[in-house]
């Protein structure tokens, strides 16, 4: 199904921005309800592979257990955190494939790790992530209670139907609890892991980032998934095969 595109005497309306820019990474995460992919690889892609899962996990597994077994000094463990994100984009770069996922890392952990040098506190290392699923679970669960749920722009924008999607109830209800489970994920990271950060509690701050982490996002994007796909079923297709 064709992206809607905006009519050329008007600008577009927010809406129309925010959805082909979710619906834009959605794609290139390999989120389009309109392929045909399984559940099982359309996850796979989206937390990008063996490559994505060491990309996610390494640099912050390697900050926590050599913090944990050497906190002074705190450059070390710092740096080989920021060293391992900066061999991951590398390698990406060497081999032509997709950067984005790694660049970010890389500044992710580069800007952390300079904030816990500047602090000289290890938990600060933490603190983007902390903003992050801040900033990202009250904007998912506001828009998804006020009617404007950036799942539904996001699937909408993929789909075709813009934000035809709110006339529908179905829809509408589908992608107001979708709103909400992913707001409540980013939201349940804040509320477990800023107590630990307040008490400087660097070792349980860092293995809990790592297991609410993609252990929790994977499922969510299968659930998600799955519901989109429930609401947009594809069209069977012809069966133009004759018999002798």
């Amino acid at each position: 199904m064709s992206t809607p595109e905006p009519d050329a005497d008007r600008e577009p309306s927010a809406s129309e921005l925010i959805g082909a820019a979710l619906g834009g990474a959605a794609r290139r995460a390999g989120l389009d309800p309109a392929d045909s992919a399984s559940t099982q690889k359309v996850v796979w892609s989206a937390i990008g592979g063996w490559r994505g899962i060491l990309e996610s996990v390494l640099p912050s597994l390697a900050f926590v257990v050599l913090f944990t077994i050497r906190p002074e000094p705190l450059i070390l463990a710092l740096g080989v955190s920021v060293g391992l994100a900066a061999v991951f984009t590398i390698v990406r770069l060497v081999q032509k494939s997709p950067p984005s996922a790694a660049i970010g890392g890389l500044v992710a952990a580069g800007a952390a790790a300079g904030l816990a040098l500047w602090t000289g506190r290890g938990q600060d290392n933490f603190v983007p992530g902390l903003i992050t699923n801040a900033a990202y679970g009250t904007a998912i669960l506001v828009s998804a209670l006020i009617g404007w749920s950036l799942i539904g722009i996001a699937v909408g924008f993929l789909m075709g139907e813009g934000t035809a999607w709110r006339r529908d109830r179905r829809k509408r209800r589908a992608f107001l609890w979708l709103g909400i489970a992913w707001g409540a994920l980013f939201l349940a990271r804040l509320a477990v892991q800023l107590p630990l950060y307040l008490a400087g509690e660097v070792t349980a701050l860092g293995t809990l980032k790592l297991i609410m982490g993609l252990p929790l996002f994977a499922p969510m994007i299968a659930v998600t998934w799955l519901v989109v796909r429930a609401l947009y079923p594809r069209a069977p297709t012809a069966d133009v095969s004759t018999q002798a």
